[in-house]
């Protein structure tokens, strides 16, 4: 049963709600069956089309990150339909939750947009680490479980390095780069996708982000080893750069040798890093004071 789509101007609430965003426009997906696993006979080949033909960036299909997500993040899986957009375009989606149990504020819709020439292309911006596969998405979803105070959150899997290394450098993957330099993270995580504003023409372009906060056994300084900054960015065909002093250290050198050399055009944002860290403990010591 195909579904419209109606205008309605609202402002998004997070994500416990079943909007997402397509332009300029919020769209509501009104009358989705959350109990239901079937689809209309007549919507199966708008979804077969999605499940066969769209893949991640490193050929995933949905049903595989399906799959994977749901054993390792609050996720399972609802109701496959499709819906009409206000502008006669049909959307493939996926309903999910967190709990199998769920309340009627904990439904969420991951959306494909089926173009007149038959391209496929996601158009839920929330769920746009599903692009780089399923580990990004599970990545994703529990540190905004964590964000949202769910209970259970997969903690382990948000702080394996090996899970990272989707993100790739000059050096290698960087869950290695990690692994290799002895690197323990720590929250908070951040894997998302950062649309670029249409009010900020000179902002960079659309691009997906991975933060870290990382306590590394390495020879450095204390304020980049010890809750430590790593923040890659990667825009659409573009490959992974570092954005943060330590992220650029990483794709610069081997694990082991990240500070060795320092060129003079770094010096000064070495000491701006080590006056912020005197800084930081000088309050942390004042409101320990008695």
């Amino acid at each position: 049963m195909k579904t419209r789509w109606p205008a309605v101007m609202k402002k998004m609430a997070g994500r416990r709600v079943l909007w997402f965003c397509l332009g300029r426009s919020l769209i509501f997906l009104a009358g989705l069956a959350a109990t239901s696993n079937n689809v209309i006979a007549n919507d199966n080949g708008p979804v077969e089309r999605v499940k066969s033909m769209w893949r991640a960036q490193d050929g995933d299909t949905i049903e595989h990150i399906i799959s994977k997500v749901s054993k390792v993040a609050q996720f399972v899986p609802q109701t496959w339909g499709v819906a009409e957009g206000i502008d006669r375009t049909d959307y493939v989606y996926l309903s999910w939750t967190r709990h199998r149990n769920h309340k009627s504020d904990e439904q969420y819709v991951i959306a494909w947009k089926i173009a007149a020439d038959g391209a496929i292309k996601l158009a839920s911006t929330y769920a746009k680490p599903i692009e780089l596969g399923w580990r990004a998405l599970a990545l994703s979803l529990i540190a905004s479980e964590i964000t949202d105070g769910e209970e259970d959150a997969n903690l382990p899997f948000l702080h394996d390095p090996a899970n990272f290394n989707f993100v790739t450098t000059a050096q290698g993957k960087l869950g290695n780069l990690l692994r290799h330099g002895r690197c323990n993270i720590i929250e908070p995580v951040e894997v998302d996708y950062v649309p670029k504003r249409n009010d900020k023409p000179t902002e960079k372009s659309d691009l997906w982000r991975v933060l870290l906060l990382v306590n590394c056994n390495t020879p450095g300084p204390h304020y980049f080893t010890h809750n430590g900054v790593i923040t890659f960015e990667k825009s659409e065909g573009q490959d992974w750069a570092p954005q943060s002093f330590f992220a650029k250290r990483i794709a610069a050198f081997p694990p082991g040798a990240w500070f060795d050399r320092i060129e003079p055009d770094e010096r000064e944002a070495l000491k701006k890093a080590r006056k912020a860290s005197a800084n930081g403990r000088t309050e942390q010591d004042r409101a320990a004071a008695p």
